[in-house]
């Protein structure tokens, strides 16, 4: 897969040849110091190792007093030589010990301290991102942007913010995986862009973290040393942790739920997890049956990096396990080609190509090979609507996820992600060929009060209803605005020969930018 190498190519060197010396583990803490980084050029990212932890076999991996079901399971694993524990596992706090956990619940966990000079420069809090450790990480940040135009959380902060995306996937092939809670992203209307699974968005605020982070300990315990060992050669940790969660959720309970949206909303509930049932499924894994990681591309499609009155791109990232557009053009049906692929090579046995969320009769997913491994996906427009069926929850947003099989178990998704700009009222008809076309749009989302991310669009006071011409193509439009209404063909020109000509601006209410036009000499 073309998109797995360039992304990958950060691991290739060895990582001692970068790294300064190794940070001392003492009484099962490490303290991460400037001294302790070594800057990666090509991860763009610095890189700290830490020293083996010379306690670890001497401390049990759950307190002595602990009594419930999941501590039976893997205490009757660990006498037979079949659990691997959790020795070599660090656990990375972002919040400052705000939802942090406590060092006697999992006692073989390193934690990572930060000294006084990365505290300083906030390198120690929110999203993960300024290091890759040379271990597997479980981390987790209860934060959040809480005021401006730019108030999101963490999650959605990662897939809106410059290199926010391509850090997250060089994070998660690093086995390094992160809970972090939605905050108010996802209430009345899911404001995530995308869908993903380099990271587990929790459902609420603060400490909503905490259950994901507890669950995943257990399990990351489970595993037998062999499929430990062969999982961390391959750097599958994070897609087998997804993937055990996901099929382990309260409701999913044979491969036709796991192959559904149920399994994998963008936003995760905490009561759904079943952290027995995760470590069960972890230590009957063998290496041979750790299903690879999916991988996702585009081939060829008609998104563009210029498309709608300001024109900004539709194509807000590709990385390898996940793919995200934003449909900002009036076309009423897009397409793309797709390609899915497997890390390691060879290990996928099949592919199956899901919608997960959206409507199932305006989205189509042909095969293009007899394997599953192409496919064409057409989607006509989607108005704004209920995340699931009586839902109270709106979305702007489609889903389709490619599983990859090993034996009789699915990977964990890759993702492909629509999002549209429902905060946008247009109307659609059925065109000449059967295909909906634009009749009109209304761009004024702050008169409607309609909610949308000020990052990814605009609003703008005025609505615009498109004109055709005898042979069906746009010809023009026709404006109505606060100085009334007035025509302009597809280019631009106005009737007196100046032009239109559209700029955003971020002075809006609350910071949300605002799409200004002026009308300009030829």
């Amino acid at each position: 897969m073309r998109l797995i190498l360039p992304m990958i190519a950060f691991l290739a060197a060895p990582v001692a040849a970068l790294a300064a010396d190794p940070v001392p583990v003492i009484d099962g803490r490490a303290l991460v110091t400037p001294e302790a980084m070594a800057f990666d050029a090509r991860a763009q990212r610095d890189r700290v190792r830490i020293a083996a932890d010379p306690g670890a076999a001497a401390r049990p991996v759950l307190p002595d007093d602990t009594t419930t079901p999941a501590a039976r399971f893997l205490r009757a694993w660990l006498a037979a030589g079949q659990a691997a524990g959790l020795a070599g596992v660090l656990y990375d706090n972002r919040d400052r010990g705000h939802s942090a956990l406590d060092p006697d619940a999992f006692p073989q966990l390193v934690h990572i301290d930060y000294g006084e000079a990365l505290r300083a420069d906030g390198l120690d809090l929110g999203l993960a991102g300024p290091f890759l450790f040379d271990a597997p990480v479980l981390g987790n940040s209860s934060t959040a942007l809480t005021s401006g135009a730019g108030a999101r959380g963490l999650p959605r902060l990662a897939m809106t913010a410059g290199d926010g995306p391509g850090r997250a996937a060089q994070t998660a092939l690093a086995d390094h995986l992160y809970v972090y809670p939605v905050w108010r992203d996802h209430e009345a209307l899911d404001l995530l862009p995308a869908n993903w699974g380099y990271m587990v968005a929790a459902e609420g605020a603060s400490r909503s973290d905490r259950p994901f982070l507890e669950a995943f300990a257990l399990t990351l315990a489970s595993f037998t040393p062999e499929t430990r060992a062969a999982m961390a050669e391959a750097r599958l940790m994070v897609p087998t942790l997804q993937m055990i969660l996901r099929r382990s959720m309260a409701g999913i309970t044979s491969d036709t739920a796991y192959l559904s949206g149920r399994a994998h909303p963008a936003v995760f509930d905490g009561s759904r997890v079943r952290p027995e049932a995760m470590m069960v499924l972890a230590n009957r894994l063998t290496p041979d049956t750790l299903p690879p990681r999916a991988l996702i591309a585009v081939e060829e499609e008609d998104f563009t990096d210029t498309a709608g009155l300001a024109g900004l791109s539709e194509r807000l990232f590709d990385t390898p396990e996940a793919v995200a557009r934003i449909w900002r053009g009036w076309e009423g049906r897009r397409s793309l080609r797709l390609a899915a692929g497997a890390q390691p090579a060879g290990r996928a046995e099949g592919f199956v190509w899901v919608l997960l969320q959206g409507d199932s009769e305006r989205v189509r997913i042909v095969p293009l090979d007899a394997g599953g491994r192409r496919v064409e996906v057409t989607l006509d427009w989607h108005d704004r609507r209920p995340a699931a069926p009586r839902s109270p929850r709106l979305t702007d947003r489609v889903d389709i996820a490619v599983f990859a099989r090993r034996g009789d178990l699915w990977s964990a998704p890759a993702f492909l992600s629509i999002a549209f700009p429902g905060h946008e009222a247009r109307s659609y008809a059925p065109g000449p060929d059967g295909a909906p076309r634009l009749i009109s749009v209304d761009y004024d989302a702050l008169g409607r009060g309609a909610e949308f991310d000020p990052w990814l669009h605009f609003s703008a006071p005025w609505a615009d209803e498109a004109v055709y011409g005898p042979d069906g193509r746009l010809a023009g439009w026709r404006r109505s605005g606060p100085g009334g209404a007035f025509d302009f063909d597809s280019e631009g020109r106005l009737g007196d020969g100046r032009i239109l000509r559209h700029r955003l601006d971020e002075d809006g209410p609350g910071g949300a930018r605002l799409l200004r036009m002026e009308q300009v000499a030829p």
